[in-house]
C-alpha cells in the first residue's frame, strides 16, 4: 500500500474557534508544521492554507481547510486533483468523541459517525477510503454533562482535558515516518501499545 502524501487536519478557521475540540485535526497539523519550521501559505485555488515538509526524502503536503467543516471535502478534492493524490495516500486528522481525552485511533475507511468534516471528505471524494487518525476528545454524556454535542465540539476543553489532546497529539507524530512509508500495521500496534500504556499509568494513580 502507498504512504502517506497528504495529512489534512480538520478544523474551523477564525479566531473563535482556534481554541475548540473541533479543532483538534488544526492542533496536529500546526504542531507538525511547527516542529519542520514550515510556513503555511493560503491557496486560494485550494480553499486552504497549505504547507510542504519533508520526511524521510518524501515530500508531504499539510493542509487546514478554510472551508469550515461541513464543506471541508472541497478542498481536500481540489489538492487531490491538483498533485494527483489519491483518497488511499490521504490521512485526515480529526476530533473524535467515541474517545477519551488522551487516547487516539487509526483506520482506513468505514464510517463517519455523524463528523460533518468527514462526510464531506466521503462526498467529494466518491469513496470512505482514506486514512483516520481519531483524536480523543470525550463526549459529554460521558462524563456526565448535559451540553449538546454541538455546543460541546464547539467548546474549549478544560486544562486537564487540553494537556491529555496535545500529549496525544504528540505522541502521533512519532508516527509519522510510519504514516509516510505506509507501514500501517506498525501504526496500528504502536497506538495501541500507547493508549495500554496510558491505562496503566491511571489505574496505578486510583
Amino acid at each position: 500500500m502507498s504512504g502517506i502524501r497528504l495529512i489534512v487536519g480538520l478544523g474551523n478557521p477564525g479566531t473563535e474557534y482556534e481554541h475548540t475540540r473541533h479543532n483538534a485535526g488544526f492542533w496536529f497539523v500546526d504542531q507538525i508544521a511547527s516542529e519542520q519550521k514550515a510556513s503555511w501559505s493560503e491557496q486560494k485555488k485550494f480553499q486552504a492554507l497549505v504547507t510542504k515538509i519533508t520526511i524521510k526524502d518524501r515530500d508531504v503536503w499539510l493542509m487546514k481547510p478554510q472551508t469550515y467543516m461541513n464543506l471541508s471535502g472541497q478542498a481536500v478534492q481540489a489538492i487531490q486533483q491538483y498533485y494527483k493524490i489519491s483518497p488511499e495516500e490521504t490521512l485526515v486528522v480529526h476530533d473524535e468523541l467515541d474517545l477519551l481525552p488522551g487516547t487516539m485511533k487509526y483506520k482506513l475507511g468505514g464510517g463517519n459517525a455523524g463528523h460533518n468534516g468527514l462526510k464531506s471528505i466521503q462526498s467529494q471524494c466518491g469513496t470512505p477510503n482514506f486514512h483516520r487518525l481519531r483524536i480523543g476528545i470525550g463526549h459529554p454524556r460521558t462524563f456526565g454533562w448535559a451540553q449538546d454535542v454541538a455546543t460541546f465540539v464547539l467548546a474549549a476543553p478544560s486544562t486537564e482535558h487540553k494537556e491529555l489532546i496535545f500529549s496525544t497529539i504528540q505522541q502521533a507524530q512519532k508516527l509519522l515516518p510510519a504514516f509516510i512509508q505506509g507501514d500501517f500495521a506498525r501504526i496500528s500496534r504502536l497506538i495501541q501499545k500507547y493508549v495500554s500504556a496510558l491505562q496503566t499509568s491511571k489505574e496505578k494513580a486510583i
